[in-house]
């Protein structure tokens, strides 16, 4: 006797509703599974950025860590408002230190090019343009996150500032791939 194969269709989702992490079923277009499918998007986007440059490469241990955070993001935006006292710090819930772990990073980066003294017109490279398109993902990630913790999905919730710090790393990570590098300097005195 042949198994049947494992079918990736469940036909639970015909109806227009998703189910949550730990449980429970509400219409795709509410405000949380509006606002992981955008995450999502921004991890897949992530993703061509990953396969633009050389594996094991700082940008690209960056970026595994970064679609990493992202599934954090997205459980939180998983999970039913109800259901919140079952997240798990760092691990299916956004924390503080998340947020503030990006900032020494985007600092780092930013010493390493002149700013742009103009709006940015991308496609430098294909590796900027990937940043690009995956900052524009992360901001609609982050509007759809607003509107979710505004319709109460998100109470006490970090994901906003979240996002919103990552686009801000994601555009300095495609200005310093554009090739206007400088070399890190040391503080001298």
């Amino acid at each position: 006797m042949t198994e049947s194969p494992r079918r990736v269709y469940t036909r639970t989702g015909d109806d227009g509703t998703t189910g949550l992490l730990f449980g429970g079923r509400v219409p795709k277009d509410t405000a949380g599974p509006e606002a992981y499918g955008a995450v999502d998007e921004a991890v897949s986007a992530l993703g061509v950025v990953r396969a633009s440059v050389d594996r094991g490469s700082e940008l690209d241990q960056l970026v595994i860590r970064l679609q990493r955070e992202l599934f954090v993001v997205g459980a939180e935006l998983a999970t039913d408002p109800q259901k919140r006292d079952r997240l798990d710090p760092g691990v299916s819930r956004v924390t503080p230190e998340m947020v503030e772990a990006l900032e020494p990073v985007i600092d780092d980066v930013t010493i390493r090019f002149d700013p742009p003294q103009e709006f940015v017109l991308p496609g430098e490279n294909m590796v900027a343009a990937a940043l690009d398109v995956a900052r524009a993902v992360i901001r609609r990630a982050e509007r759809a996150a607003v509107a979710a913790a505004r319709d109460a999905w998100l109470p006490d919730s970090q994901v906003v500032p979240y996002l919103n710090r990552l686009a801000d790393l994601v555009y300095t990570l495609a200005r310093w791939q554009e090739g206007a590098f400088r070399p890190v300097r040391t503080h001298d005195h």
